[in-house]
């Protein structure tokens, strides 16, 4: 039972999903909520799970459980977790209420987890496809909307160009190094790297870089969080988004950290047009789905400075600042599910105005996420920034830092925007009450948010035991 540990998170996914993919065809009446309810258990035995596995290689050193594998899925089981959750109601009254929803989102996961044990290129590819795939038909979960249509076929068309990039970028470094084997090739490429490697090491990024949403391979990201159900866009802001820079970090710190050199300004380079786009692309949005997509592309690069530095405290920091985004993220999200009007779903910023005075609960919890997001202290998202404006700072890329201040302070406006809607301008919008699953993952994120000011010791201690670990 002992070396089933390790395995035991994939089985449960894996296995359990089989099993509830059973139970809801034969079912003769839909099981969504049954099912939903048990894939938010099997997520919740695979946290266990891994939290129980010990450290080591497994399956030949195609995959590795470490304090970093650990801390990241607990990230990615709270992301999904949150996002079933907030499925149940939504997906009900948009008539899409189908069991395969939280199967695919059990199989997405697990594609998760293989991506960020991976400790091969083509381990790393396996996780990466089958987490895509189940993504692809959930970005079209609503058949009978052409906007839902519409963003699963974007997501899928740009999601294989981007699956060709990183597999040609696998081959190339295959074809120079010889191996694809994290291990073999961080030893391999300690005394450097050919043209043919480093070419190969572009092309890796670029396909993980999409993943991430970061600038400028950014396309898809906000006709997809438009397109796609709500629910669903909470899904694909907050857990994929934690897998993939798990795995940008895994992968450029791993095996090819001994090439920093040669790839940090690229990534310097990332993250300034994602701050800057997120920054600035945002304030000229109506639909809060599309500001939360530009801002996205945002946080993500804030969350590459770290990745930038190439340090310890990078890596620490840049693990803090996802924990926080995801908690901020699917807070926010459960506000825009909860905005519905008679029955229908409303998605312009211009609907929450007068918010505050007919539901002042609802409102302060948007205002929380929102200042949050914005950075602004004493909530968690100064915090997240903080650390990764100091890990540039010591890393010595100061102009990096100065930057990321700078469309800080841009993208505070459509964020401050928001609440000033809510607060200052009038209206009725007159919402339909909020179902309990959705005021409690509300309630929930805007907790976490404040609370981490007073009590930030243990994400910080996790975070630093998992750069460590990473770090070797």
């Amino acid at each position: 039972m002992t070396s089933l540990l390790p395995v035991l998170p994939a089985l449960l996914l894996g296995v359990g999903g089989m099993a509830l993919l059973l139970i809801g065809v034969l079912a003769k009446r839909e099981p969504t909520c049954f099912i939903t309810a048990g894939a938010i258990v099997l997520l919740a035995l695979a946290a266990l799970a891994s939290c129980a596995a010990p450290d080591g290689l497994l399956f030949g050193g195609l995959l590795k459980t470490s304090l970093f594998t650990r801390f990241a899925d607990g990230v990615v089981y709270l992301a999904a977790a949150a996002a079933l959750v907030l499925s149940l109601d939504y997906n009900s009254k948009e008539g899409i209420a189908r069991f395969e929803y939280p199967i695919l989102v059990l199989f997405a996961v697990l594609g998760m987890v293989v991506m960020i044990s991976a400790n091969d290129l083509m381990t790393l590819y396996v996780g990466f496809e089958l987490q895509s795939l189940a993504l692809y038909i959930t970005a079209a979960l609503a058949r009978d909307s052409v906007r839902s249509t519409e963003a699963g076929l974007k997501y899928f068309v740009l999601g294989a160009l981007a699956s060709g990039l990183l597999v040609y970028g696998i081959s190339l470094v295959y074809g120079f190094a010889g191996t694809t084997n994290f291990v073999s090739l961080a030893g391999l490429l300690a005394g450097g790297a050919g043209y043919g490697t480093v070419i190969g090491l572009v092309f890796i990024m670029v396909g993980l870089a999409f993943k991430i949403s970061a600038a400028p391979f950014h396309m898809w990201t906000p006709d997809v969080y438009e397109g796609a159900p709500t629910s669903v866009t909470a899904l694909f802001g907050t857990a994929p988004k934690a897998a993939a820079m798990a795995l940008f970090l895994s992968v450029m710190i791993g095996p090819f950290g001994h090439l920093l050199p040669q790839w940090q300004m690229i990534v310097e380079i990332l993250a300034i047009i994602s701050m800057a786009l997120g920054g600035l692309a945002a304030i000229s949005q109506t639909n809060i789905k599309r500001l939360m997509a530009y801002s996205s592309i945002g946080h993500m690069g804030y969350a590459l400075m770290g990745l930038a530095a190439g340090t310890e405290a990078g890596i620490q920091a840049t693990l803090v600042y996802i924990a926080i985004y995801v908690v901020m993220s699917f807070g926010a999200f459960a506000c825009i599910i909860a905005m519905r009007r008679r029955g229908q779903a409303v998605e312009t910023i211009a609907d929450l105005a007068g918010l505050a005075s007919q539901r002042p609960g609802f409102a302060f919890a948007l205002a929380v996420f929102m200042w949050a997001m914005a950075g602004i202290p004493p909530l968690s998202g100064f915090f997240g920034k903080l650390y990764v404006f100091a890990a540039a700072f010591n890393a010595g890329l100061t102009t990096l830092a100065i930057i990321g201040i700078i469309t800080s302070v841009i993208s505070a406006f459509y964020y401050l925007r928001v609440i000033k809607v809510m607060y200052f301008d009038a209206g009725a919008p007159e919402f339909d009450a909020a179902p309990k699953s959705v005021n409690f993952i509300m309630a929930l994120g805007a907790a976490a948010t404040a609370l981490f000011v007073f009590l930030p010791a243990p994400l910080l201690s996790a975070a630093d035991a998992a750069a460590k670990a990473l770090m070797g």
